[in-house]
């Protein structure tokens, strides 16, 4: 059985497609746009899925797209009512997109006119938002029983939901309507901070760091706890609904409006212009902003772990990216065990629409749990070899063991090297697939890299990937975190071994790197611990402001207008 999932005109459009519900691929439609959080219908993304499953589409059985414009209905006509004239606006682009969803056999009949149109009407499947996040947490995880968290910004009227998954099904508990949003909340400090564009947040949480949480108090005003174990906002701090949140040009590149009121620049400070330096104190709003939503989160999960009893939690939708939160969880709640999915924002929306599709409406048992990212596209050496030859490039192509002995070599020597191997990772982190690395030991990596590749804030931390059996070496925690999905205190004595890759606060944003799933990545990165006996990298993602590389072409243009010192393309090694 081949079941197509798809999230589609909505930011991080993506497909997914799965065989007796094991992930054959999953991609997002920017790596072949090359537009960030291309929010259209995923046609690219959809075509690569067919070609890796090696079908045409007549041949999908079921198509599940990770929305349903009827979700809430109801909630949303009381809203409407309720704000006459503007609210339309709130809700039009919802509206348009639902019409959109409702027609997709015309979307699907660009990519395979042969397919029968009454057989994709009827095997299309719309899955609420909220609830195919949950199932890509859930049915991709080792827990057979787990309570689950889904947290965005908004999503089919709903920005929180809580559950219980069990076996091959999931049972909502409660929810969060639109627009009482921690995503919004968080949003809106981004943008008071100068940070206006789509996806910005995480420069908060890199910034949070080098403040102080001053402002925790004042911000309770803003974000209100409820005994409950849920929240609202104070909607006065909050431009008014009415006129929309989040648009979509023509180009289909999703632009956030303006989110915050007067009241709230005018109790925080202002509006942060483009060309104004961070002073400390916008170093500590972020810091208190950054504080109060892991109080949040562990305030939601305190009621929810009393709530179900479970011992294990699954977390996805965009604010489940917040990889300080994450790796807190086990210190601040009852959960001693967490599972979030390499594509948790609403890139994975697709897989956990197919996921929810199989299992929970096909009644289908579980297949294995997800611990590989890797996807995306691939190439072989040959196909390389021939794409550097008719731009006549000049590279090495070398064995397996040659080729990690010269790039380890090439980064104890200062070098900053692009790595292009194996299938490109799904979700939002290079893993050691389509990844730039560095030396963690140098103290001037960080400036090194912004200088010569990535020309972003200077206050943005870079990650180490470690070999999974020295984590406690270097991590005052141990845990599998495949996916960079939570970040640890470094040991204390580790700071000065490793500064690269040690934030302003000593913690480190964590991959561990596992010999069975990631096989090349691993044995670079022992090649590397062999000449200088650290096991770790500094990895960070193989782009200069644009989505991550997907091709050699992409690579090797990046290399080539950046400075960085060596291309390695699978077994093919371009030097300066």
């Amino acid at each position: 059985m081949y079941i197509l999932g798809i999230n589609a005109y909505h930011a991080d459009a993506s497909a997914a497609i799965f065989k007796d519900g094991v992930m054959i691929a999953a991609t997002e439609e920017e790596r072949f746009r090359r537009i960030k959080h291309w929010a259209g219908f995923p046609s690219m993304a959809v075509e690569f899925c067919l070609r890796e499953a090696g079908i045409k589409l007549d041949e999908v059985d079921h198509i599940a797209i990770g929305r349903d414009p009827y979700a809430k209905l109801g909630k949303k006509i009381l809203f409407l009512i309720k704000n006459p004239g503007g609210g339309f606006k709130a809700v039009g682009d919802r509206i348009r997109n639902a019409k959109k969803v409702s027609s997709l056999e015309n979307e699907f009949a660009s990519i395979d006119a042969t397919a029968s149109d009454k057989r994709k009407k009827n095997k299309i499947h719309q899955v609420e938002h909220h609830r195919s996040h949950l199932a890509s947490a859930f049915f991709a995880s080792p827990f057979e029983e787990s309570a689950l968290l889904s947290i965005d910004g908004s999503g089919d009227f709903t920005t929180t939901m809580t559950a219980i998954g069990r076996g091959n099904k999931i049972k909502v508990l409660e929810s969060v309507d639109f627009p009482h949003s921690v995503g919004l909340f968080y949003t809106a400090f981004t943008q008071l901070l100068g940070f206006p564009h789509y996806g910005d947040e995480y420069k908060i949480m890199g910034l949070a760091p080098y403040g102080e949480p001053k402002y925790v108090d004042a911000l309770r005003e803003v974000l209100l706890f409820k005994p409950n174990g849920l929240f609202t906002l104070n909607l006065d701090y909050f431009r008014s609904a009415k006129s929309g949140i989040i648009t979509y040009g023509e180009d289909h590149t999703p632009k956030v409006e303006p989110l915050f009121s007067e009241k709230m620049a005018a109790k925080f400070g202002g509006l942060r212009q483009k060309e104004e330096p961070l002073t400390q104190y916008h170093k500590d709003l972020a810091a208190s902003v950054q504080r109060i939503t892991e109080e949040l989160i562990f305030h939601i999960l305190k009621f929810l772990q009393q709530k179900t009893g479970l011992e294990n939690i699954c977390i996805a939708g965009g604010v489940a990216q917040n990889s300080v939160v994450n790796g807190k969880l086990t210190r601040n709640t009852s959960f001693k065990n967490v599972y979030i999915p390499s594509a948790g924002h609403d890139a994975g929306i697709s897989m956990g629409a197919a996921m929810y599709v199989y299992h929970q409406v096909l009644d289908k048992p579980r297949a294995n749990p997800v611990w590989s990212a890797y996807t995306g596209s691939k190439f072989a050496n040959e196909e390389i070899e021939k794409y550097l030859q008719s731009r006549d490039i000049q590279y090495k192509k070398y064995s397996d063991e040659e080729l990690y002995e010269k790039v380890a070599e090439r980064l104890v020597d200062a070098g900053v090297v692009g790595w292009f191997n194996g299938r490109a990772e799904f979700g939002p982190r290079a893993l050691g697939a389509r990844s730039i690395l560095a030396d963690p030991r140098r103290a001037d990596a960080k400036d090194l890299l912004n200088l010569k590749i990535k020309r972003r804030e200077s206050f943005r931390p870079f990650a180490p990937s470690i070999l999974k059996e020295y984590v406690g070496e270097y991590f005052e925690l141990t845990d599998d975190v495949p996916f960079m999905e939570k970040v640890f205190p470094i040991r204390p004595e580790k700071h000065k071994i490793i500064p690269a890759v040690t934030h302003a606060d000593g913690t480190g944003r964590l991959q561990t790197v596992d010999k069975s799933i990631s096989p090349r990545y691993y044995h670079l990165i022992d090649a590397f611990r062999r000449k200088t006996g650290v096991p770790v990298l500094l990895n960070t993602s193989f782009n200069e402001n644009e989505p991550i590389v997907n091709s050699p072409a992409e690579a090797l243009e990046c290399f080539l207008r950046t400075n960085m010192d060596m291309l390695v393309l699978e077994n093919c090694v371009i030097t300066r």
